[in-house]
Formats: structure tokens, sequence, C-alpha cells
């Protein structure tokens, strides 16, 4: 297979494919990190959200979900485990942060090779 602009060609070997199909899987973890990541932080908030209400609550039992289920639960141990889900979710976020950066370096060291042989003719850019 061979790519060409403007009259100069350039052979696209095996190992390049190879680094060309790796950068596109990257690139779609990064996308489905990135998900994740919006998906824990409003997590991460509704659970902040929760503790402040809870402490606005003067009632000592109160209602708590639990699967598709609303139990009467003491306000003590709903603040636990509210407190419990929070560390977890905190946690989970600065491990997809982790990996995201991982990624982001893995896809950066990719371009600067592709883009040494290939110069113009590929484009690892989103628009």
């Amino acid at each position: 297979m061979q790519q060409g602009t403007g009259g100069s060609e350039t052979e696209v070997t095996w190992e390049d494919q190879q680094n060309i199909n790796k950068f596109g899987r990257l690139n779609n973890r990064f996308h489905e990190l990135e998900d994740e990541i919006k998906i824990a932080k409003e997590t991460n908030d509704n659970l902040e959200d929760s503790s402040n209400e809870l402490i606005l609550t003067d009632e000592e039992v109160v209602r708590f979900q639990i699967g598709e289920v609303f139990a009467h639960v003491p306000k003590e141990e709903v603040e636990t485990r509210i407190e419990e889900m929070k560390e977890v979710t905190n946690k989970n976020l600065e491990k997809l942060e982790e990996e995201k950066e991982s990624v982001l370096a893995q896809m950066a060291e990719l371009k600067k090779i592709l883009y040494g042989k290939f110069k113009d003719s590929i484009n690892l850019e989103e628009d």
C-alpha cells in the first residue's frame, strides 16, 4: 500500500500500520475515558449535594435508595454510606485521570513517530 501527495510517495510498512491502528485504539479509549470521567464527576457532585441536603434535614430516619428500592435508614448510617461512596468515586476518578494522562502520553509519542515519517500525508488531529 502506498500513500502520496504532491509526487512524494511514502511506503506504509506493517509497523507503520500497527502504529496507526494503535493510535486509533488509544484515541477511542481517550474518548471513553472522557465520558467515564464526566459521569464520575457528576456522581461525585450528586453525592456532595446529597451529603449537604442530609446535613440540613431534621429527620432522624431518612429514605435511602438501595438498588431500585427506597429504605428507611438512620441518618448517621446514610451519612457514613454517602462518605464511603464519595471515597470510592474519588478513587475511581483519580484512576481514570491517571489512565487518561497515560493514553495522552502514548498518543503524543505515536504522533511524533507518524508525523516524522508521513509529514502532511497523515492527519491524526481531530477537527
